[in-house]
């Protein structure tokens, strides 16, 4: 379901997302939406650089896999 949302931003900001907006062909909403979704999924997930450090630091393989053992068995403090 869809929430409205209301937010305070800069003129100067708020001119610039009305022409990318435009320029993107979408309306404000639909345009500020995809570049939070965008954000959010960048914060998120690991790029193939940092996958591939991942998938080669074996010490870091054991602790992340120790710790979703940990997880599934709710051993230790989650914050």
């Amino acid at each position: 379901m869809s929430k409205t949302v209301t937010l305070r931003i800069d003129d100067n900001i708020y001119e610039k997302i009305k022409e990318y907006s435009k320029i993107e062909n979408r309306n404000l909403s639909n345009f500020i939406e995809t570049a939070i979704i965008n954000y959010i999924e960048q914060i998120e997930l690991a790029d193939d650089n940092e996958m591939r450090d991942i998938l080669s630091n074996p010490e870091l393989l054991k602790r992340l896999n120790d710790g979703s053992l940990d997880a599934a068995g709710k051993r230790g403090r989650f914050v």
